[in-house]
């Protein structure tokens, strides 16, 4: 008896049932980059390492009654370190430029309120978001480098007259200067030993207003 011949649905079927290609989140961000390199700022995400020295600065104990902002989260690492360091997604308010990282934003933290637009003027969707909580802390994942330095203090600045007295603005440089200089906001900075688990090595710099 010759061999029965496949049929196309049988092969289709066999196709359907192969998985699909996963993207890891290095991939996304380098495409990214290679499309907007003034935007990303950076070839790959930041590491888990870095992630968390971020986080730590975070008061603790921060409730659904007060919001964290977080400017270009990219992949969601840093805000990953956030819900693990106790901040509860509902309080999370992301500002992503990249439609395709706010699409996978709001799969892996379907409680937060993502913003696509961009960080550096983000407008009144940003105030409808916070809708009236204060802000316990803002963290950055900017390449403020990569702006004029009017930029720079307006981000930081602006961040610091949202929040009150001591919250910190969260910042990550892989550079031994500063990107704003503490005295022309009326502010103090704090600066992280060297994180050497992250490539390029980056450093953590905290400000708060007097």
């Amino acid at each position: 008896m010759s061999p029965r011949p496949k049929r196309a649905d049988d092969r289709s079927a066999r196709s359907a049932a192969k998985p699909r290609v996963k993207v890891s989140d290095e991939a996304r961000f380098f495409a990214g980059w290679l499309q907007r390199p003034l935007v990303m700022g950076a070839v790959s995400p930041s590491s888990k390492a870095l992630g968390r020295a971020m986080a730590a600065f975070v008061p603790e104990g921060v409730g659904e009654d007060r919001a964290v902002l977080e400017l270009g989260p990219g992949t969601g690492v840093v805000t990953q370190c956030l819900v693990d360091r106790g901040v509860p997604e509902k309080s999370l308010v992301l500002i992503e430029y990249s439609r395709e990282f706010c699409v996978l934003l709001r799969a892996r933290f379907p409680a937060a309120q993502v913003i696509e637009g961009d960080a550096y003027a983000p407008g009144p969707a940003l105030e409808a978001a916070i809708a009236g909580r204060p802000l316990a802390a803002t963290i950055s994942s900017l390449p403020l480098f990569t702006k004029p330095d009017a930029k720079r203090e307006a981000v930081i600045g602006g961040a610091l007259e949202r929040m009150g007295p001591g919250a910190p603005f969260i910042q990550f440089s892989y550079a031994l200067t500063l990107p704003v200089k503490p005295a022309r906001l009326g502010a103090t900075v704090e600066t992280s030993p060297w994180i050497k688990r992250n490539l390029p090595p980056a450093r953590v710099l905290v400000y708060r207003s007097a």
